[in-house]
């Protein structure tokens, strides 16, 4: 069970023991680390606890340690390094917790300790730097690299890579892995949706949209959907050309240096817009965004452009029952649907009836609650590339209650978890249909009027 909590693009083998800080090394902050009592409730609602049954591998074991490595008790030894990837940084702990620790905001602060650390002494990961600074930075190298990756897919050459076992040369990651990268696009979303999209009908508010980096590139059909939606909705919606990548894959991986810098570019671009809101469909970048003044908070020049961005940042489904949903003529296809909630929706934003309501009003009756509901699937961003086992454990479980509701349809609202559960009901020879909520309001919005 914990022989895959390596560290992205490592081997696993470390020093003894990392220096406890280094010159840039911020630890997580003391007031926060405190804040836990140490009662336990996180411990049921924690999947790596519940797998393993490890105090370490808990909320408040890892906080004990953080607290440790702030106290110089102890250093950052692998241990440390592990646990803190272990971590799937789901923050249910964080709904569960009483007394209201942002578990997320530390875990990550340590993951930055650890970073920061590994570039000081020069055994960062060389496929970390690469992939994280250099192509999730430039949406130029990203599609580049997709449209190839796309001809690779359409051509049939990927399937016989993976079927020959081929996948193996480049290491037991990359191909335990290899089964889940998503189908490119055939044009990004810059191809299918102009600058500025009219709303249909008088113009209620003046909205911009996030294209992502999977997103643009592998569910570009998405971001179309949420911007017909909107303009369903007597939303203008504004797609800037300069965005870039949200940040949180880097964020998430401990280069806070590299967030900040993507943050900055973002505030700069949707702030000179005159934007109502920034709308966001996929739940781990909205969560990221509306934390951008944390993230922010060592540049005081940025720190209240940064409070002002954040409160904008709107997901979609928030969005739309706050300003009220396009009506609906008609009951799209109606079949009986799930929703699972993505952990950075559930948890980092706490939404989880607005989303139920747009698929509610759907289907109808024909909805379906699904048993943890709001337990991770095991994507947890680029969790299932590099701790594949343990994604896998929690996928199954997904999919087993997914079988229990009698779902022939399931709504995610996270590339990521779309990713994931559409690979899990293909190795369980599921038929079930996998959805955005922006795609099923969508083709609901299209289908013919009821007689």
């Amino acid at each position: 069970m914990v022989a895959d909590i390596t560290l992205p693009g490592e081997s696993g083998q470390l020093p003894a023991a990392l220096p406890k800080r280094g010159a840039s090394t911020t630890p997580p902050d003391e007031n926060f680390l405190r804040q836990c009592i140490h009662c336990g409730i996180c411990l049921p609602v924690c999947p790596t606890y519940n797998l393993t049954l490890r105090e370490i591998s808990s909320p408040r074991g890892r906080l004990r340690m953080m607290r440790n490595v702030a106290d110089g008790i102890m250093p950052l030894s692998e241990t440390f390094m592990q646990e803190m990837f272990f971590c799937l940084d789901c923050r249910a702990c964080e709904t569960a917790c009483p007394a209201g620790v942002n578990y997320g905001a530390l875990v990550e602060s340590a993951r930055a300790q650890v970073f920061e650390a590994r570039v000081e002494q020069g055994t960062g990961s060389w496929l970390q730097r690469i992939v994280l600074r250099h192509l999730f930075t430039s949406p130029a190298r990203l599609r580049f690299m997709a449209r190839g990756f796309y001809w690779l897919q359409r051509s049939g050459l990927w399937a016989l890579v993976i079927n020959l076992g081929l996948t193996r040369l480049l290491g037991a990651r990359v191909h335990a892995a290899a089964h889940l990268a998503p189908r490119m696009e055939a044009r990004f979303t810059f191809a299918r949706l102009p600058h500025v999209l009219p709303a249909r009908g008088t113009r209620r508010f003046r909205v911009g949209l996030l294209v992502g980096c999977v997103q643009d590139v592998a569910f570009a059909a998405v971001n179309e959907d949420t911007a017909e939606v909107l303009r369903s909705a007597g939303c203008e919606v504004v797609v800037p050309r300069d965005q870039r990548c949200c940040g949180s894959l880097h964020g998430h991986s401990g280069d806070t240096s590299t967030a900040r810098q993507l943050a900055g570019m973002n505030i700069k671009t949707f702030e000179a817009l005159g934007l109502d809101a920034v709308i966001v469909n996929a739940a781990g970048c909205g969560s990221f965004m509306k934390a951008y003044d944390r993230l922010l908070e060592p540049q005081p020049e940025l720190r209240a452009r940064a409070e002002e961005f954040s409160r904008r940042v709107k997901d979609f489904s928030e969005f739309l029952v706050e300003i009220g949903l396009p009506a609906l003529s008609s009951r799209y296809a109606v079949a009986a649907t799930a929703y699972h909630d993505a952990c950075h929706l559930a948890h980092g934003q706490r939404i989880t009836h607005q989303p139920r309501e747009l698929v509610r009003a759907v289907v109808g009756d024909q909805y379906r609650e699904l048993v943890e509901a709001d337990w991770c699937c095991g994507s947890a961003g680029i969790y299932n590339l590099t701790h594949p086992a343990t994604a896998r454990e929690l996928l199954d479980r997904k999919i087993e209650n997914l079988v229990e509701s009698r779902a022939e349809r399931c709504i995610a609202a996270n590339p990521g978890c779309l990713i994931q559960l559409r690979d899990g009901i293909k190795r369980a020879g599921l038929s079930i249909e996998v959805l955005h909520p922006a795609t099923l309001l969508r083709r609901a919005l299209a289908a013919p009027p009821t007689s």
